[in-house]
């Protein structure tokens, strides 16, 4: 029996399919495979370097700004190896949006994307169904006690890419200078005037904290800016299902600019069993393994054949149709090395910022001299 293992996330859409898929690709190799995942926290994935895993662990999945630190230091195995040219090909065409792209830097596909995500909106349609079409109706809608919003640190930074990318020229990753100054001071003003009306837990929840609580009770109707989750969407999931739509058009340009997220499976660069590690990354990567059992574990698909197909929309309640204009749309993050540690500190600066009275203009120059020292060379 050859054994491989490896990491995920803890959410069930995040470790189930890797358990169902890993029982399905034993079966492929007559019961001679087995591959065992841990799991974690998402934010443990920020806390804990790639480089500290990949001695662990065969396979890896990974959040996309992650590849610059390791195409820098070597860590992973490229998958557009020879022998999956077509495969490679093939999922080029088949990606939401740039999830695929999101994983390529340095003339090499480090990760493949098994996972589309950006930020939406979700509401529930039972309750509520008079959207917001502008920024002043969602202060509105926020006056009335009935909106959360994830402004955790993480998602506090995830938020203010979405709507500055909206409502002026999208942020540059390689531009130094970060953001404009003026743009930036708009974005803090507009997201603090409505974070101003919520509840203040709302500066310590993530999506999933706020999913959890508008599909098990009745208080909250609307979320303006969060990760999708599909499992939400679908009926008997919670007492409640989400409908998800896409984020607000601030500036006549669509959902346009939204944070990409997702994730990517990887493969150790040391790993003992590479190619079968490869041979997995590229199975559930394929749109056989994401529109069937992938999905039907609970998994959120990356590849656009499974977010056409209308069996899955109709047991999602459209998920995937409904929000497809947004991650098409979506923006990728930086992805040099050093990124990450700048996502964490300026998540923490615009979180101080939603809670206390700092001027606008002293957050924005602050961000980009950290933005600017986060490149190492």
């Amino acid at each position: 029996m050859i054994k491989l293992k490896g990491m995920t996330w803890d959410h069930s859409r995040g470790y189930d399919p890797m358990i169902a898929t890993s029982l399905r690709f034993s079966e492929k190799h007559n019961n001679k495979v087995a591959i065992e995942w841990d799991k974690r926290p998402l934010q443990a994935f920020a806390d804990r370097p790639i480089e500290e895993m990949t001695d662990d662990y065969d396979l890896i999945v990974i959040d996309y700004p992650h590849v610059g630190e390791v195409a820098a230091k070597g860590l992973l195995q490229n998958l557009d190896i020879p022998k999956y040219n077509n495969e490679i090909e093939l999922l080029k065409k088949q990606s939401v949006g740039s999830s695929h792209d999101s994983y390529f830097i340095n003339g090499k596909q480090w990760a493949l994307a098994i996972d589309a995500a950006s930020q939406v909106a979700c509401y529930r349609k039972d309750l509520f169904n008079d959207l917001p079409k502008n920024w002043k109706a969602l202060i509105d809608l926020s006056k009335q006690r009935v909106v959360l919003w994830p402004l955790k640190p993480v998602h506090a930074i995830s938020s203010f890419y979405s709507i500055y990318n909206n409502i002026t020229d999208h942020i540059k990753p390689d531009n130094r200078e970060f953001i404009n100054i003026k743009y930036g001071v708009d974005t803090l003003q507009m997201m603090k005037v409505v974070s101003d009306e919520l509840d203040s837990n709302c500066l310590e929840m993530d999506p999933i904290q706020v999913s959890e609580l508008m599909s098990t009770q009745n208080n909250f109707h609307y979320c303006p800016y969060l990760y999708g989750f599909s499992n939400y969407a679908r009926n008997n999931f919670k007492e409640f299902f989400l409908t998800y739509c896409n984020v607000l058009d601030l500036s006549g340009k669509g959902p346009f600019g939204t944070h990409l997220g997702g994730t990517g499976i990887a493969v150790s660069k040391v790993s003992k069993n590479i190619e079968l590690a490869i041979e997995y990354a590229h199975w559930i990567a394929s749109s056989d393994c994401q529109k069937n059992i992938f999905y039907k574990s609970g998994g959120q698909p990356a590849n656009a054949v499974a977010w056409q197909d209308k069996e899955i929309n109709l047991e999602t309640n459209n998920f995937f149709t409904n929000t497809r204009l947004t991650l098409d749309l979506a923006w990728v993050r930086p992805r040099h090395n050093g990124y990450m540690e700048f996502q964490d500190e300026a998540g923490n600066i615009i979180n101080d910022y939603l809670k206390s009275n700092i001027k606008e203009e002293v957050i924005c120059k602050k961000l980009c001299e950290i933005y600017k020292e986060s490149f190492r060379n």
